[in-house]
């Protein structure tokens, strides 16, 4: 239910553009990547709405 929430919600301009760069960034990792520092796919929105913020 969370997701469908992330999805239609909307963000400020500028954030939304750092928000894209970041999730862009966490998929281009390699599985090997994400193994080493413990990413899941699921967590790809949490991450990059936090690194957004930054």
């Amino acid at each position: 239910m969370k997701f469908l929430t992330e999805m239609f919600t909307s963000r400020r301009h500028r954030e939304n553009s750092r928000y894209r760069a970041a999730f862009q960034m966490l998929d281009a990792m390699s599985n090997a990547d994400r193994a080493d520092i413990g990413v899941k796919p699921a967590d790809f929105p949490r991450i990059a709405r936090e690194m957004a913020l930054k």
